[in-house]
């Protein structure tokens, strides 16, 4: 139960960064409308990444894990649109500021996940 909650805040504060940085990334709302977002993201990845990720498998393969950073950017653009059809006030401009939202979500995502594994092996 503790990583699922670490985990819904890693992603609560990789949003708020997105939102906070990438200019075609529009949000009206509070913490609340952010961490119900980053519920969003999580379950979109917990759910559909690995199922998207088995389907796709050959292109990830083939361009050495780049598609990757496309899946990242469906995922990041099916929250916005998942949030909006609950009344969360965000918007995303197009496929840019998609991109670069899912690459700073999966970047923050990737640090502090890293920090938190090696947290845990200092403490054995």
């Amino acid at each position: 139960m503790t990583k699922f909650i670490l985990r819904w805040i890693i992603n609560a504060l990789a949003v708020y960064l997105a939102v906070l940085f990438v200019p075609g990334i529009n949000y009206q709302g509070g913490w609340l409308g952010i961490v119900w977002l980053a519920l969003i993201l999580g379950l979109l990845n917990a759910f559909l990444r690995p199922l998207l990720q088995l389907l796709t498998c050959p292109l990830i393969l083939l361009t050495l894990g780049l598609f990757t950073l496309l899946i990242n950017t469906l995922m990041f653009w099916w929250m916005s649109s998942i949030g909006q059809a609950f009344g969360i006030g965000i918007t995303v401009d197009g496929f840019l500021p998609a991109f670069l939202g899912g690459l700073i979500v999966s970047v923050v995502s990737i640090i502090f996940s890293m920090m938190l594994h090696d947290g845990k092996k200092s403490k054995s």
